[in-house]
């Protein structure tokens, strides 16, 4: 499967494990309920390990274990749920979260560009037949006048 990562299509390796699925090896995301009932044996995976959220999950509750994943992805079931949103957001400023943030579900062209503002670097859309087309969002606005994640600073303070 093909995503959208750091404004370019490229292949996609993570899995996405249903919590009743085996553990593999390889790069796999779990859900938090999965996370929380079999957190010791998830801390000793070798290769890469992801956590998906919605917006009704306590995010407060896994800060302390955000250094053990390589990629959060954030699930919007629709494109009106903008939870997810702030959750970038603290994932980036308030926790220093440097790994992948992934949007994953129903996303539209419109959401891209200020989703990449949050804090969000990769998208994994509902419909893969719209990766190309959905490149060009990335460029729909030249600057932001708020504050950012890409630009901590308002644009009345970016000008000369």
């Amino acid at each position: 499967m093909q995503i959208i990562k750091d404004q370019e299509i490229v292949d996609d390796n993570w899995l996405h494990l249903e919590d009743e699925a085996e553990l593999i090896a390889g790069d796999f995301t779990v859900s938090l309920a999965r996370w929380q009932a079999e957190h010791d044996t998830l801390n000793k995976h070798e290769a890469g390990l992801g956590l998906r959220l919605s917006g009704d999950d306590p995010l407060e509750e896994i800060v302390p274990d955000l250094f053990r994943f390589s990629l959060i992805v954030l699930r919007f079931p629709a494109f009106t749920d903008g939870r997810c949103y702030s959750f970038a957001r603290l994932l980036r400023d308030r926790y220093g979260f440097k790994g992948e943030i992934r949007a994953q579900g129903d996303i539209l062209h419109d959401q891209l560009f200020y989703m990449t503002q949050c804090g969000i670097n990769s998208f994994e859309m509902a419909n893969p037949n719209r990766l190309a087309s959905a490149m060009s969002a990335f460029e729909d606005f030249s600057e932001s006048y708020q504050a950012t994640v890409l630009k901590p600073e308002p644009l009345y303070r970016r000008r000369p």
